[in-house]
């Protein structure tokens, strides 16, 4: 191996209902993650965010990229519901996405229902413990 070991962001290229959370991480398409995750329908992929305090617009810019692709966030706070402030909501309006801040669990389920009824959803969800 001449260049040593690649490491690539985690990325599952596909939709995958969430199989089970918590301990930190996620379970989905017989696979694993460590952290917390941005369901979209380009696929899942690692965010590296801890906690919602403190995130800001440029924390959700790949949502923002792909915002033409779906119509609801689901957005899971972690253990309890934070309300999103003011501008932030704002501006996913302005992209035509509706925000559902959630408690995690509540939003892993409610992503996996819009899922499965086929629905354009993405989510994000900060990993709980």
């Amino acid at each position: 191996m001449a260049g040593g070991i690649e490491i690539r962001a985690a990325h599952f290229p596909g939709r995958a209902p969430i199989d089970a959370y918590g301990n930190g991480g996620f379970r989905f398409a017989d696979m694993s993650h460590r952290g917390s995750i941005l369901c979209m329908p380009s696929g899942i992929h690692g965010w590296d965010v801890a906690a919602f305090e403190g995130l800001d617009e440029g924390d959700f810019t790949r949502l923002f990229d792909e915002a033409a692709d779906f119509d609801i966030l689901l957005l899971g706070t972690g253990k309890t519901l934070i309300p999103v402030p003011a501008e932030l909501r704002k501006r996913f309006r302005a992209a035509g996405v509706a925000v559902e801040p959630m408690a995690t669990g509540a939003a892993v389920r409610t992503y996996n229902v819009l899922l499965a009824e086929d629905r354009t959803v993405a989510a994000a969800l900060i990993a709980v413990d």
